[in-house]
């Protein structure tokens, strides 16, 4: 049982900061962050949501034991190599920072802000905290210490190893074995102090990307400021909004109008955009209600602070009794991250790419005591191992008969630009 109060709140951004430096103090937690003030997202039911402080625990062998759980909240992710599980792949390439395939945990303590309130919504037992935690939140500011960075020595693939492996996603291509495929690099930096914390809130302030997540999981840390929505469970509705569509921001009002309008236009963006929806309705007509799977929305094009973007919305209904997990087990990994037919695509990357993706092309998200849930994909992230001070992130683009390797390439360092910009 939970004890759940709430508190108005008039400010925003104090309590994103105090609250930041509440998580300081815990060992585990999950913050999806909505960025409400910033991002018109429809869907959106928090402005923040946090999950910490593990009372139970579930890795990729126990998953299925969740099922047998009492409903309650839960927090989590699948790391883009849970493919392994379903499809009966293997992973053998290099990892900067190895990661579960799967972890869900029941939290303590859940803290999230809605309409003007916020909730503290705690076990039981530990009841008596949400008083604590109220008062350290109300108290004097406790900013993040500026710490000195590093010099961050980022390295990749570089420019001629990605050509030539696009070249060889092009022959598969015209080979017949796969339509398109989301071909990615790794950037990482070995001996790399930095301060998540401040990371973190640098990366979400020239973001504001409305599926962003910061997670701490012991030393392991995850900065996210994903703009992409994998799924959304809303009663018996499900919503997934894959992006496919790149264009960079311009500098004045009508450059920007322009490029939005090109991008709109662009046959290329439209065919990737239109092979990943059509995944996405196959995914979910598994399990939907037949004939409920619509395709709400075709190329709209959102606006964020690094970059525009081409986003389809893909509706669908689902029964009551159908488990989150046997959704999550139809749709994973989402389409935007691998290609078509998936499962080739998953296995021409897989022997193309030169790293493990761990949680990068994954999904972390949380799931509510009526089996409603929301789950992001982890791109524009930043993967950090304290222990081990390794810092890595991926990214990638589609991969098609038409694709030009210099602008594919061109299109992931837009896509670097703003975790470059924070981390040097």
């Amino acid at each position: 049982m939970r004890v759940t109060k709430s508190f108005p709140v008039s400010d925003y951004f104090p309590w994103f900061q105090q609250l930041l430096a509440w998580t300081r103090q815990q060992s585990h937690f999950i913050w999806l962050e909505s960025n409400v003030e910033d991002v018109k997202d429809s869907y959106a039911t928090y402005d923040w949501l946090i999950g910490a402080d593990i009372h139970q625990q579930w890795d990729v062998a126990e998953i299925q034991k969740i099922r047998k759980e009492k409903p309650d909240w839960y927090f989590g992710y699948f790391s883009y190599d849970y493919k392994n599980q379903i499809y009966g792949l293997t992973s053998s390439n290099a990892t900067s920072v190895a990661v579960a395939d799967a972890f869900f945990f029941q939290p303590k303590k859940i803290i999230y802000l809605q309409k003007g309130q916020l909730f503290f919504s705690y076990l039981e037992e530990i009841q008596q905290e949400i008083e604590v935690d109220y008062v350290f939140l109300t108290e004097e500011m406790h900013p993040l210490k500026s710490t000195e960075k590093s010099s961050l020595n980022i390295t990749s693939i570089g420019k001629e190893t990605y050509l030539k492996a696009v070249q060889k996603v092009q022959q598969h291509i015209l080979r017949g074995d796969i339509y398109e495929t989301n071909y990615c690099m790794e950037f990482v930096a070995k001996n790399a102090n930095i301060n998540p914390w401040q990371v973190f809130q640098e990366l979400n302030r020239i973001s504001k990307a409305p599926m962003s997540v910061f997670a701490k999981m012991g030393e392991q840390f995850l900065l996210s400021a994903s703009p992409e929505r994998y799924l959304k469970r809303t009663g018996n509705q499900l919503i997934s909004q894959p992006i496919k569509g790149t264009a960079k921001r311009g500098k004045t009002n009508e450059e920007d109008g322009k490029l939005k309008t090109a991008l709109r236009n662009d046959p290329k963006e439209q065919m990737e955009n239109v092979m990943i929806v059509d995944m996405v309705r196959n995914d979910l007509s598994r399990l939907a209600v037949k004939n409920s799977v619509q395709v709400q929305e075709l190329f709209g094009i959102y606006t964020f602070e690094q970059v525009h973007q081409m986003i389809s919305t893909i509706v669908a209904e689902v029964s009551k009794e159908t488990h989150w997990l046997d959704i999550i087990h139809a749709t994973f990994p989402m389409g935007s991250m691998t290609g078509a037919p998936k499962i080739s695509a998953m296995k021409i990357t897989e022997a193309l790419e030169t790293f493990q993706r761990g949680w990068y092309s994954g999904t972390f998200g949380y799931i509510t005591p009526t089996g409603d849930f929301d789950f992001n994909v982890v791109i524009r992230s930043i993967q950090h191992d304290a222990a081990k001070k390794i810092v890595s992130f991926g990214v990638g683009s589609a991969i098609t008969i038409q694709a030009n390797p210099e602008m594919e390439y061109e299109e992931c360092l837009l896509k670097a630009k703003a975790m470059l910009q924070i981390l040097t």
